[in-house]
């Protein structure tokens, strides 16, 4: 939902430092266009060429580089690392982190969201037998690529083992239904009412998120 992105930003905004812009796994450039609109001198890594060459001709004052992550040798160090919804994509998400700690300049920070197992409608969905447990993957799961739904803990361990600090957690979008059945019945009101609410209850929103950085020495 471009919905969920555009609040996702509106939090993101809190945190960003001064300095520059890693952004990882941009996909279609929702959030990057939205981040490029601060004016920050920013690069982004994505293994699609397709996506790519898209980014390069919309935003051509950004540097795309093509690229797996685990195959990325930045030369810069950034200010501001975003990963949204990125980490529910990859192999071992604590090797991916260990390595985006050596991108962080002194001082920097990385901000990343992910879909939370604990959401209420995954709750909603245990109960009415349609899922399992709560971390079940689901069609929409499997149809986007998700290798895993963290829940609040699992999400803040994969930092932890890292070796990153966990400065800040949060979630947004409280979420009681499905996507295609918000997008179908709710206003604008509505969707931006519990996009607020999910700041409220983040071990229950649809969204978690968190700040993470090195430990002090």
């Amino acid at each position: 939902m471009h919905a969920a992105i555009s609040y996702c930003f509106r939090i993101l905004k809190r945190h960003l430092r001064e300095g520059n812009v890693l952004e990882m796994g941009p996909a279609e450039g929702v959030m990057t266009e939205l981040v490029a609109s601060t004016g920050k001198a920013m690069t982004v890594v994505e293994g699609s060429a397709l996506f790519c060459d898209s980014l390069r001709q919309r935003l051509p004052q950004i540097r795309v580089v093509q690229a797996l992550f685990e195959d990325f040798d930045p030369e810069d160090r950034f200010d501001n690392i975003i990963m949204g919804h990125v980490l529910e994509h990859v192999q071992d998400p604590s090797d991916i982190l260990t390595r985006v700690r050596h991108w962080l300049k002194p001082g920097g920070c990385i901000f990343a969201a992910v879909p939370n197992a604990r959401s209420l409608h995954r709750q909603a969905a245990v109960i009415m037998g349609l899922l399992s447990r709560e971390d079940e993957m689901n069609e929409m799961d499997r149809h986007h690529g998700h290798r895993r739904v963290f829940n609040p803990e699992s999400f803040r361990s994969a930092f932890t083992q890292a070796g990153l600090r966990v400065d800040v957690f949060g979630g947004y979008f409280l979420k009681p239904i499905s996507n295609g059945q918000i997008e179908s019945y709710w206003t604008p009101d509505m969707i931006e009412a519990f996009m607020q609410m999910g700041e409220r209850y983040p071990d229950i929103a649809g969204e978690i998120y968190l700040l993470a950085s090195e430990p002090a020495s």
